[in-house]
């Protein structure tokens, strides 16, 4: 009979940052280990259950007894099995009894072809087992493979000792009304469980499996479902909110939901002076120490008072605000103090103790380091028309924030506290906003600098890593790269593409690996870098919804400057929808072809050796068009250019049906070739339009 399944492990208190992984996995565990074993319908419903003192998994129309099951076995080769005269061998006899089925006789055997051999085989219908057996395998193949950070080893009270990530004290496992016969980690399954610590009378008994998310809800005052419960939290803070913003990370979120059963939310306040320190460190301190939801004005600044989600619903709450008010204090005087303290000192003070901070053995201290991202950030801000002056200056002084007693509280600070640092020494607005902007973007879809300075400091940091880094032969392989070249990789594209910067990719390679030069840990890797960034690009170019064969028809011709590699896909992706592209990208791959084969250079094109007319034709064609396709090429108009290159299609389509570009007489075939290296120069002007080809 199909019921609803209910399997829980109560515990003690698991660990928060796991709880999530360990309900799903649990769940997995068991759904998979009966589904193999033919327990479950196609329709079947998996509901996971995780709270801080359970796991527990819900499984509805699971069978009580698996189906019967046809069953084919070998039993052994004829040669084998059989003597001379037919009669069965002892290992026949042998093999019958292994499989179980030691009263038959050879006539009750098929005998069938085995490959190459001929081998005796018996068929037979095997019964369905019962459920309980299933589930207890299924239930210890779970326990075995759950995702435990930590293994805890403890007693039970009859002295044996039990692997688990937390002591189980109890086990539920029903099939609809009935508790399933089952045992683990010591214990007998039942069907009694524990509500909240407080909230509730303590045991709650389930009477049927599909009683259980509500049973605990309404008798045990906990929510068992971990989504559910993490839902009711956001929906709580939204209401206390009372019309400001409520910061929650969804990383926040889904810690305290692992920390709470009955989810209710106060609001508690701090003084008013604490404001007067940057937002960034009093947010972290609540969100990182305390798991509080900080709360600012529909302008994002703070506001003196914040959230906290209690396991405990009560009408007389103001034990519960003052205690979390009291311990958020120290912390949030903490931030003061390390505020005021290093504003004593000044960031360009700092820059001596660069030298005494390691950034890689084969690659010196941060001094060093800085020395080298100045440099090239005047470089780049000469390409790029930013402030040279600002812009070595904020290189000079973005890694200084380093050294504050902030950021060695707070490294998730670093660059924030450099640019109220820098701010508050008087330094240039850019040169300040360029210590944050230097780290952006710092993950996909992160805002990329706002100045000129911050630009070019971000890109001179990112090449310097990208560059020095590959250079002591530390390149990312397979899925390791503890020194995220490839999002470095990914910001400097995204710079160079987003801001419309023309400068050359190889030329920025190029100044950044001059300055190793002298370091005998360093190989020049400017080819490998080179391949590496056009592998992103294509990467990034297919998430902005251009297809494979679009991206290669223009990174397979390595464009140096990427400002207007956009332009160029869209034109590419506009001249793929036209009727004539098909023909055109063939005969375009026809013609990369012919010009690999030919043995020498062609020269320029002499009209007067245009014999037949479809090659005359084609040449008045590509003359009469020239002019149309290079004025939009230099006016950037990508699109308008192959448009108009679509008007050589019945000229190309005749020319290679009514020509023999190899002609017998060396005159003809090379100026045939050189017609061809003409259209091939005009078809590859915005793109190598051979790839779209099929």
């Amino acid at each position: 009979m199909n019921q609803t399944l209910l399997v829980e492990l109560f515990t003690e208190e698991l660990p928060p940052k796991a709880l999530a992984k360990l309900g799903e996995a649990f769940a997995a565990g068991i759904v998979n280990g009966l589904k193999s074993r033919d327990f479950l319908e196609a329709d079947s419903v998996v509901t996971s259950f995780a709270s801080p003192r359970r796991l527990a998994v819900s499984i509805s129309k699971v069978r009580g007894t698996s189906p019967d099951k046809q069953m084919r076995e070998k039993v052994l080769p004829v040669s084998v099995a059989i003597d001379a005269n037919g009669y069965a061998t002892a290992p026949l006899t042998k093999k019958l009894a292994a499989l179980g089925f030691p009263n038959l006789q050879v006539s009750d055997l098929e005998r069938a072809i085995d490959g190459k051999a001929e081998s005796f085989f018996y068929s037979y219908t095997a019964p369905g087992s019962a459920l309980a057996g299933s589930l207890q395998l299924a239930l210890e193949e779970s326990i075995s493979k759950l995702p435990i950070p930590k293994v805890m080893s403890y007693q039970r009270p009859d002295g044996a000792t039990v692997h688990f990530v937390r002591p189980v004290h109890s086990i539920i496992a029903l099939h609809g009304k009935d508790i399933v016969p089952l045992s683990a980690l010591g214990l007998t399954a039942g069907r009694v469980t524990q509500g909240h610590r407080f909230l509730s009378a303590g045991q709650v008994n389930i009477a049927d499996a599909e009683d259980y998310n509500r049973a605990l809800k309404e008798e045990g005052k906990v929510t068992a479902n971990v989504t559910e419960r993490k839902e009711q939290i956001r929906q709580a803070l939204l209401a206390k909110a009372n019309g400001d913003q409520v910061l929650m990370p969804e990383s926040l979120l889904d810690e305290v939901a692992a920390l709470v059963e009955w989810p209710v939310v106060y609001e508690c306040h701090f003084e008013e002076e604490f404001l007067a320190v940057p937002q960034e460190c009093l947010i972290l301190t609540m969100q990182t120490n305390q798991k509080y939801f900080a709360v600012t004005d529909a302008a994002g600044k703070l506001r003196s008072r914040f959230l906290i989600v209690s396991n405990l619903a009560t009408d007389t709450p103001e034990h519960i605000i003052q205690g979390n008010e009291r311990v958020v204090r120290p912390r949030l005087s903490d931030a003061k103090f390390f505020f005021e303290q290093d504003k004593k000192k000044s960031l360009a003070d700092r820059l001596p103790q660069l030298a005494n901070v390691v950034y890689h053995n084969k690659l010196g201290s941060q001094a060093e380091r800085t020395q080298r991202v100045q440099s090239l950030a005047g470089t780049i801000a000469k390409l790029i028309g930013a402030d040279v002056v600002l812009a070595e200056r904020g290189a000079l002084l973005a890694k200084a924030d380093l050294l504050t007693d902030m950021v060695g509280e707070f490294p998730e600070l670093q660059g924030i506290m450099g640019t109220y640092y820098a701010k508050h020494d008087g330094e240039h607005d850019e040169v300040a906003a360029a210590a944050s902007e230097h780290y952006q973007p710092r993950f996909a879809g992160d805002a990329l600098p706002a100045t000129a300075t911050g630009t070019a400091v971000a890109l001179a940091d990112k090449l310097e890593t990208l560059v020095g880094i590959w250079g002591i032969g530390l390149q990312p392989t397979g899925d390791k790269d503890p020194f995220a070249l490839r999002r470095h990789a990914l910001g400097i594209l995204r710079m160079l593409v987003e801001k419309r910067l023309a400068i050359s990719l190889q030329s920025l390679i190029a100044a950044a690996t001059t300055l190793f030069a002298g370091n005998a840990n360093f190989k020049d890797p400017s080819a490998d870098v080179l391949t590496f960034l056009y592998d992103r690009l294509r990467g990034q170019l297919r998430e902005r919804g251009f297809s494979q064969s679009e991206v290669e028809a223009v990174v397979a011709q390595n464009p140096d400057s990427l400002d207007n590699i956009v332009e160029r896909l869209q034109a590419v992706q506009s001249f793929a929808a036209l009727p004539e592209s098909a023909s055109l990208a063939a005969a375009n791959k026809r013609i990369t072809n012919i010009l690999k084969k030919a043995e020498a250079t062609p020269g320029e094109i002499n009209a007067s050796l245009l014999q037949e007319a479809a090659e005359q034709a084609l040449y008045k064609a590509m003359v009469d068009v020239k002019p149309s396709v290079d004025a939009a090429y230099a006016a950037g108009d990508f699109t308008g250019a192959l448009k108009t290159l679509a008007a050589l299609r019945e000229g190309v389509d005749a020319f290679f049906n009514d020509v023999m570009v190899n002609a017998e007489d060396l005159a003809l075939r090379n100026n045939r070739l050189a017609l061809l290296a003409s259209l091939h120069g005009m078809l590859n002007q915005v793109a190598d339009i051979s790839k779209l080809a099929a």
